[in-house]
């Protein structure tokens, strides 16, 4: 993995709180996938960074290499992954992605 990815990648996580490896923007997601986490994270009242990895092909190759998860959106709670749409969606659905946010203390309307 390019070197200069990685330190970004790394820069992003570590310096938000939430991260959203995603297609297309918060505002304007690029597919389903990624529009149901932006989605639920709204609902949730969580602020986060949304990184578009269409405008980047280096990030997108790169997020995969980095969490050795093959597919996006990768959302990442200070510094560590969380997982994908499929994840994010059952851990909210059972509780245990408000319970996360609290334990992390990410502030969140939940």
């Amino acid at each position: 993995m390019d070197q200069n990815v990685a330190e970004r990648i790394k820069q992003d996580i570590g310096q938000n709180d939430v991260v959203l490896y995603m297609k297309g923007t918060p505002v304007f997601p690029q597919c389903g996938f990624s529009a149901a986490v932006v989605q639920v994270l709204s609902h949730l009242g969580v602020k986060f960074k949304g990184v578009d990895v269409l405008a980047d092909p280096g990030i997108r190759q790169g997020i995969k290499d980095f969490s050795q998860w093959p597919t996006i959106p990768q959302l990442y709670v200070k510094g560590e992954f969380i997982g994908g749409c499929d994840i994010v969606r059952e851990m909210y659905e059972s509780g245990e992605l408000q319970q996360l946010f609290q334990d992390k203390g990410v502030q969140n309307a939940a």
